[in-house]
């Protein structure tokens, strides 16, 4: 697999030795220094890092760069500086703890590449795993929820009972007829139906064949009840 790696700056050098020697494992674009120009490539490249390539930069365009940085990684994709070490070290001065990785240009070529792909490795195993733990996060906030039954059935006696009997384990909904389920169910959702058989104007069978028919309701669990 090759991870998309997108270059600016003004050191030719870095950014010929990135398309002449470190493209095994990374696909190399360019883009020029202009905020606009870089903004645009962000987006439609979608880059697994992106590499400040310094050579003599100034103080105000070290500043701009730490004042889009954010922008441009939003936390996520590794901001990468390679230069002199006198280059390296001016963009530290200036750029406090504003890259993920700072290089000198007398590494090996074979030693930067695979310095990139191991940080941009890590943080997309990072990403992976907090993506995870959200999952379980929000699969274990369902299974703590309390479950709600919407039940259907014209004899109120009937619903107060089923109401009265359920409601210690569920958060319990009732409705005399099939016209005031789905009315209920246009704003408000429920994880189970239970449904009278036998009902006046419209039966059981009627009003399923309604919700099954909804998009919003069909695949709600519903179930006849004695």
């Amino acid at each position: 697999m090759k991870y998309k790696v997108l270059l600016t700056g003004k050191n030719k050098t870095v950014i010929d030795d990135f398309f002449g020697q470190l493209d095994e494992k990374m696909e190399v674009l360019t883009t020029s220094i202009r905020y606009d120009d870089i903004m645009r490539h962000m987006k439609y490249i979608e880059p697994d890092a992106f590499v400040y390539c310094i050579y003599n930069e100034s103080r105000d365009h070290i500043t701009r760069m730490i004042t889009i940085k954010p922008k441009i990684c939003k936390g996520v994709i590794p901001f990468i500086v390679i230069g002199s070490e006198e280059d390296c070290e001016d963009f530290q001065k200036i750029a406090v703890n504003t890259a993920d990785i700072i290089m000198a240009t007398l590494l090996k070529a074979a030693d930067i590449e695979e310095k990139i792909v191991k940080y941009i490795e890590k943080q997309k195993q990072m990403e992976e795993e907090a993506r995870r733990q959200i999952e379980e996060q929000l699969a274990e906030a369902e299974r703590k929820r309390r479950k709600h039954i919407l039940v259907i059935d014209d004899d109120p006696t009937m619903l107060k009972t089923l109401k009265e009997s359920l409601h210690d384990e569920y958060d319990v909904a009732t409705a005399v007829s099939g016209k005031v389920a789905l009315k209920f169910l246009e704003n408000k959702t429920t994880d189970l139906i239970l449904l009278d058989y036998e009902m006046p104007i419209e039966n059981g069978p009627a009003v399923l064949e309604k919700l099954r028919a909804n998009d919003a309701t069909k695949d709600i669990p519903a179930g006849r009840h004695e």
